[in-house]
């Protein structure tokens, strides 16, 4: 694929042992972000999207949201001409929507290694996988809690697959290292283990203010100053809450000219109402007050239109995945973001279910396609989710880094060249023949269909001689033979050995803190 960069280890040599050599040579190779050739999927006319837009902005104006425990928020939202009563801002209509109109619709995110860095926004789709969960799973350790190993094995799994174009952040919480520090861990795994671009940490400000200077060391200071190498998630506490250390790291974020992804995280029933038209007004309302604030901080600070939404279980109360009351608000903020001008971050890997199973695989194929036809930009948690996201497995990390090829090839559309028209094979072969043989397919046929390089397609003899394996085995090996083939991307030493010396300095100036 011309999209593909391919490094490895190939042999040399003519014949048949060439080729066996060639198909188990090392390959790390890294497949472009998505450019959509598809329409996008748009379930609202235009009288609907008014109406949602004329209710975001009566809350705003009547309801308000809430800025608590910052106060330097209150004096900027006064001093735009908003109404503050103790921590209530109630925005006026149309500031929140004019504020909006200064942050940029593309973000190039720089990686260290020019060839990963991405596009996010207009017909882009960058994916990256799995974040925060506190748990890790694999068929061997069943259900613990993760460690910084876990998370340095996560960092690698994601450099080595394929169709991933991002590390992320937070792929799992390595417990085993304090509260206070574990920021610098995970940051200097995702800088050293993988050359794909990264997010930051939002825990609290100071820990985004280390970011930006762990940042600085990898890319140099005038780069950082001038370009985005960091994308970050700054979460709503729903409903219409917004507190102060996530505006804490979005304020320093936004001063840095690093990305933030505004996103209220949304249960419907629980912190949103359960209906469709009025959870999308609440999610619109509240990104407007937080993209809003975030161009009250730096006129043009890049900033992602997010929305995190999952129905409830009314008998349980947990939460539920993949449904269609899901996809509709998924399609339907889509078209606001789009409305808004705004790079759009929704879906993921999503799933209820406790293993990588069948449930599993039903709801994730559903929110990974829900999230290609909504127009989605950036997708959060597109691999290794599992049990509401208390869970990052390792089995259905690589499954779901897998499937996501499915969405490259999706996103392509047809192909209508000469070639793709196929004309000389039809008249080639003719009535009664067969296409096996034939030129067109002789050159086509390496890249002609996507392949899987996890699911199993053998013969039932062959497949029972090998073990009869289930997806879950498969998975198990695939993860075993990518962190044994595993090979760390170049990093100058003296910038290695100073982010090093940075993260033990940090260290060192404060005790361990587990809470």
């Amino acid at each position: 694929m011309s999209d593909v960069e391919t490094v490895g280890r190939r042999a040399r040599g003519g014949g048949g042992a060439a080729r066996r050599a060639e198909r188990t040579a090392v390959r790390i190779e890294a497949a472009r972000f998505i450019e959509r050739n598809i329409p996008n999927l748009e379930i609202l006319n235009e009288e609907a999207l008014q109406i949602i837009e004329a209710n975001a902005e009566t809350v705003l104006a009547e309801i308000g949201v809430n800025f608590v425990e910052n106060p330097e928020a209150l004096k900027r939202w006064k001093e735009a001409g908003a109404d503050v009563d103790g921590e209530r801002v109630r925005i006026p209509r149309g500031l929140a929507r004019q504020l909006c109109a200064t942050a940029p619709s593309r973000i190039i995110q720089h990686a260290r290694n020019p060839n990963r860095t991405v596009e996010i926004g207009g017909r882009s789709l960058v994916v990256a996988p799995v974040y925060g969960p506190p748990f890790v799973r694999d068929v061997k350790g069943g259900r613990r809690y993760a460690t910084i190993e876990d998370f340095r094995n996560f960092v690698k799994l994601g450099y080595m697959s394929k169709w991933l174009h991002h590390s992320g952040g937070t792929v799992c919480e390595p417990t085993d290292v304090p509260v206070n520090k574990r920021h610098l861990d995970m940051l200097y795994a995702h800088m050293t283990l993988s050359d794909k671009p990264y997010m930051g940490s939002v825990t609290e400000p100071s820990r985004a203010e280390d970011s930006v200077e762990m940042s600085k060391i990898l890319f140099g200071s005038d780069f950082v100053d001038q370009n985005t190498v960091m994308t970050s998630l700054i979460n709503i506490n729903s409903p219409l809450t917004f507190d102060s250390i996530m505006m804490g790291a979005l304020e320093v974020y936004a001063k840095a000219n690093q990305a933030c992804i505004v996103s209220p995280f949304i249960v419907g029933g629980a912190m949103a109402p359960v209906s469709v038209a009025g959870t999308l007004t609440q999610v619109l309302a509240e990104v407007l007050a937080g993209v809003a604030y975030s161009q009250l901080i730096r006129k043009g600070a890049p900033v992602i239109f997010g929305a995190f939404v999952t129905s409830i279980d009314m008998n349980s109360g947990a939460p539920t995945f993949g449904t269609p009351e899901a996809s509709q608000i998924t399609y339907g903020a889509g078209q606001l973001a789009r409305r808004l001008g705004l790079p759009y971050r929704s879906a993921g890997s999503f799933c209820g279910s406790k293993l990588p199973d069948a449930q599993a695989a039903y709801e994730t194929a559903n929110s990974l396609n829900m999230g290609l036809l909504a127009g989605v930009n950036f997708m959060l948690h597109s691999c290794g989710w599992l049990e509401g996201g208390l869970v990052s497995s390792y089995e259905k990390f690589v499954m779901d880094a897998d499937q996501l090829g499915v969405l490259h090839r999706l996103a392509a559309g047809v192909d209508m060249s000469e070639n793709g028209q196929g004309m000389e094979a039809i008249r080639e072969v003719g009535p009664g023949g067969h296409y096996l043989g034939c030129a067109h397919t002789q050159a086509n046929f390496k890249e002609a269909f996507w392949r899987t390089e996890l699911l199993d397609y053998k013969p039932f003899e062959t497949w029972e001689e090998e073990g009869a394996r289930d997806t879950i085995a498969l998975a198990e090996a695939r993860v075993a033979k990518l962190l044994a083939d595993y090979q760390k991307p170049a990093i100058d030493p003296a910038i290695e050995e100073a982010l090093t010396e940075y993260v033990a300095k940090k260290k060192a100036s404060m005790p361990d803190a587990f809470m």
